[in-house]
């Protein structure tokens, strides 16, 4: 018997995991009209790091990242990674203040 009324979106999920399987198997389109505008507002922050690198050094980054279709921070942030996984230093997380409720 097919069902006359929908699931409801969860007003709460428990976890980012569990809000990702129910959009993975349900269709928002079916949800649109259960979905309501809102206003929101944030500063991405960014930090850049410059380095020096040596001339030459320099070339053969931008050379090797035209010849993959990037940009040179993309492939020299994807290299450095790569080696530094290699190494096994963990990345220093930055410590959060909590203050009690």
């Amino acid at each position: 018997m097919p069902r006359d009324k929908k699931e409801r979106i969860p007003k709460h999920f428990r976890s980012l995991e569990q809000a990702g399987e129910f959009w993975d198997t349900h269709d928002l389109g079916n949800y649109w009209d259960q979905t309501e505008t809102v206003r929101t507002s944030f500063r991405l922050k960014r930090t850049r790091h410059f380095l020096a690198i040596e001339p030459d050094l320099a070339r053969r980054l931008h050379a090797a990242a035209e010849a993959r279709g990037v940009s040179p921070e993309t492939i020299a942030n994807l290299w450095l990674r790569e080696m530094l996984g290699k190494i096994a230093v963990p990345p220093k997380r930055k410590s959060v203040s909590r203050t009690a409720a």
